[in-house]
């Protein structure tokens, strides 16, 4: 498979924590056999110690990475070379995608600011961050499916919200496949300008 062709996706049926060690690189590969571009979906507790933060702002204040039952997406892209903008601009899509599944799942409005999904009443629904490693892009995205207290934000889950967390996870590994196909089609016949 071309590394700028189609995304493998995968949601992994057995739970599983987030702490970090996922957005190394070739995490797919090396623990599930998934070799190149990738969206992996699991649904598990989060804990990220300080020594494995990314957003030095968080490490900054001192901030806690945890949740108690999370939806969590995990992308590697295989870019030559790596691209930090890159990942940050398919973070941010991914936040899009998700925003969209999320509002014809729910009667709630939901609202973006960033990478960033809210509730309208400005309860934080997820956590994300978009890294480098030597070889890929990355980006973890984790959607609240319990409520986080003790996070110093107030927070909300998919559970008040009427949306299960397996139906929410095949909908967006698909929506983001066929986004980065249609990505990949769009820029492999076109034209360039003379």
């Amino acid at each position: 498979m071309s590394p700028d062709g189609p995304v493998s996706i995968r949601r992994l049926s057995r739970a599983l924590a987030y702490d970090g060690a996922q957005i190394g690189p070739l995490w797919a590969y090396r623990a599930l056999g998934i070799q190149g571009d990738s969206l992996i979906a699991f649904v598990g507790r989060c804990s990220v110690p300080p020594r494995r933060m990314i957003d030095q702002e968080d490490v900054r204040r001192n901030a806690r990475i945890a949740g108690p039952r999370m939806l969590h997406f995990v992308a590697e892209h295989f870019d030559a070379p790596p691209d930090l903008e890159k990942a940050v601009l398919r973070q941010r899509l991914f936040a899009v995608l998700a925003m969209e599944e999320l509002r014809r799942r729910s009667r709630q409005k939901i609202r973006r600011e960033g990478d960033d999904l809210f509730t309208g009443r400005g309860a934080k629904l997820s956590i994300s961050v978009a890294t480098v490693t030597p070889v890929s892009g990355k980006f973890h995205f984790g959607i609240n499916v319990l409520r986080a207290t003790g996070v110093g934000v107030v927070t909300a889950g998919l559970r008040e919200l009427g949306v299960a967390a397996e139906d929410l996870a095949d909908g967006l590994l698909l929506a983001y496949q066929r986004e980065c196909a249609r990505v990949w089609d769009a820029r492999t016949r076109a034209k360039g300008a003379l």
